[in-house]
């Protein structure tokens, strides 16, 4: 009933009184005047008057389906599941993806407890500040192929930014974005898989939107920041979240048709990796090389001091620039 109103509140451009509000929907004044205030609460800036009725007059930025406009025929997003707080997205995302869910499916949350990153590292996540979501994808691909998905989440973060904000930053090898030589976002992939198949895939995805410095953990303040940060106004969640979503379906549909040598000169366009000296830690073994290049399956192409070339894999090693994030 909430949702109803809400729908008819937004195709109004003027006031909708509450007895057309009861009539139409079939519930009594009083039970309308009470979903008003439910929304009202949720921040929506609902206007009433005793002659008039209501009217909406601002949406909040709430990262659920009720805002998030998907355009017609694309699948990514077109099923939103929207925590107000949760564990993780990405945990979520996992249970309903063995649960059978359907491709495209996103999680997302307003908070996370228990955010994380590569390497089981935490991900500060625990404010409304940020876009915290998760998709399950079902490719038709082999566990090897896995690591180019990663890459074509990263193109579309950085697509969907700029298309949405204007606001250009780079990509770290294999998950970082980078914005100001700071930490803006991460992306995590995990997968189901069997021998030779893939049942489906969780991509994770945690960016900084509104945060202030001083909303960072001390030890954060000098490597992460946020759009609000770099643009200095407050941005939309949700019109972002339905940028990225977009660009992700573009690019995830250039990977299904074989294309990859399209996403890794995307994603070689936004590198602030590749040409760079790095550092590769692998257990207790650490050696310098330069990055070259992205290989077809999206290794990470070093070349060593010695002159042999070595593939690494995301999932593999840790890769540090030595002059922070470049």
């Amino acid at each position: 009933m909430k949702s109803q109103i809400l729908h008819k509140l937004r195709n109004e451009k003027g006031y909708l009184s509450g007895e057309e509000l009861s009539n139409s929907l079939g519930v009594s004044r009083t039970a309308v005047w009470k979903h008003i205030n439910e929304l009202r609460k949720e921040g929506y800036i609902i206007e009433s008057s005793s002659k008039k009725g209501y009217k909406l007059i601002a949406l909040p930025d709430i990262v659920d389906g009720r805002e998030i406009v998907i355009p017609e025929g694309q699948k990514i997003g077109k099923q939103i599941i929207h925590f107000e707080e949760i564990d993780s997205t990405s945990n979520y995302a996992k249970k309903i993806g063995n649960e059978g869910c359907r491709h495209g499916t996103v999680v997302v949350a307003e908070k996370q407890t228990l955010g994380r990153g590569r390497i089981g590292r935490p991900w500060q996540s625990g404010s409304n500040h940020g876009l915290w979501f998760s998709t399950v994808l079902r490719p038709e691909l082999e566990p090897e192929q896995v690591q180019i998905v990663t890459l074509a989440a990263s193109v579309a973060v950085i697509e969907g930014i700029a298309r949405g904000e204007g606001i250009n930053c780079g990509i770290k090898w294999p998950n970082d974005i980078i914005l100001d030589n700071s930490k803006l976002a991460g992306i995590l992939t995990e997968l189901s898989a069997e021998p030779g198949h893939v049942n489906y895939l969780v991509v994770g995805i945690g960016i900084n939107i509104n945060q202030d410095l001083k909303d960072f953990d001390p030890e954060l303040q000098n490597k992460a920041t946020s759009l609000k940060i770099h643009a200095g106004k407050k941005i939309s969640r949700v019109r972002l979240l339905e940028s990225i979503l977009t660009s992700f379906e573009e690019i995830y549909n250039i990977m299904l048709e074989g294309n990859t040598g399209e996403i890794i000169n995307r994603w070689n366009k936004y590198s602030v990796t590749i040409g760079k000296e790095v550092k590769i830690v692998y257990r207790d073994i650490e050696y310098i090389g330069t990055a070259k290049s992205i290989a077809s399956d999206g290794k990470l192409v070093v070349r060593c001091k010695d002159g042999t070339e070595k593939e690494i894999s995301a999932g593999e090693v840790q890769v540090r620039g030595l002059l922070g994030y470049v």
